[in-house]
């Protein structure tokens, strides 16, 4: 395992700027073990611009870089110039351009910490960075070692196809019942479920009225819920085991994205709640 991993966790890497999570880029090269450090990250990026646009990453102004010298001191801003920082999804980037194992790995559990540290998270409304809550980490570090491989991927750019089968094995888990929450759910979504024998729940504010009748003229296997009470992906099996999906399941492998296992109970119980609340 990487050595700087075993020192540190990752979700005290994570803070809060413009209203997004991101990382460091210097964090990123020593979790990457990139030899030339941050320049090895911004030349892949700067050959790469046109995948990086601003939600990806960007460079912080004089002031923000002021204001995480203070929340974290200087001695992780070594470089003359203002830090370059990424988001969840230019991370998922930047893996896919360095194309070393090493970052795929690392980048899978960055994911994790991202998505684990939105339910974890205060704010310091001055700064606009994130406070971290150092109980509440060491027990998600416990949840994350418990995750395996199988359960989570990395989806990378134009894998169609790896996308569709990967789908298609979590879909096959369940025995009896399918719950999936995407708020872009349409026509491509309904084609890759349509075929499948068991009782499924769609829960999403932007399906189509006159695409659901035409569905339900041919087909019974869909229950279709309109709501507007969640901002990720699920995919609920069984109403046991959750999946957190990227992005919508509708566009999995035209982007680069991640599929992942929820394996924090906490987590688990609540969200089943929720949707029994809204199933019912």
């Amino acid at each position: 395992m990487n050595k700087i991993i075993e020192k540190e966790n990752i979700e005290n890497m994570i803070y809060e700027i413009r209203g997004k999570q991101v990382m460091l880029d210097s964090d990123l090269a020593r979790l990457y073990e990139c030899k030339n450090g941050t320049k090895d990250i911004n030349k892949a990026v700067k050959r790469n611009i046109n995948r990086f646009p601003e939600d990806f990453y960007f460079q912080l102004t004089d002031d923000e870089t002021k204001k995480l010298w203070f929340h974290i001191g200087t001695a992780k801003i070594m470089s003359r110039s203002n830090p370059h920082v990424f988001t969840e999804q230019g991370v998922a980037m930047l893996a896919s351009i360095l194309k070393t194992e090493i970052a795929a790995q690392i980048s899978i559990r960055i994911i994790r910490a991202f998505v684990y540290m939105r339910k974890y998270i205060s704010y310091e409304s001055k700064d606009n960075i994130i406070i971290n809550h150092e109980n509440r980490i060491l027990k998600l570090e416990e949840s994350f070692n418990k995750l395996s491989k199988k359960q989570n991927s990395i989806i990378y750019e134009g894998a169609i196809y790896d996308a569709y089968s990967l789908l298609l094995d979590i879909l096959n888990e369940s025995k009896a019942e399918i719950i999936i929450i995407d708020n872009y759910a349409n026509k491509d979504l309904l084609d890759t479920l349509k075929n499948i024998n068991k009782r499924i729940i769609i829960i999403s504010k932007n399906i189509d009225e006159n695409l659901i009748k035409k569905y339900n003229n041919q087909y019974s296997n869909i229950k279709f819920i309109n709501n507007n009470s969640f901002h990720d992906r699920y995919i609920i099996l069984d109403r046991k085991t959750i999946y957190v999906s990227g992005m919508s399941l509708k566009d999995l492998g035209k982007k680069y994205s991640y599929m992942y296992k929820m394996n924090e109970e906490i987590f688990i119980n609540d969200l089943i709640k929720m949707v029994e609340d809204i199933v019912m």
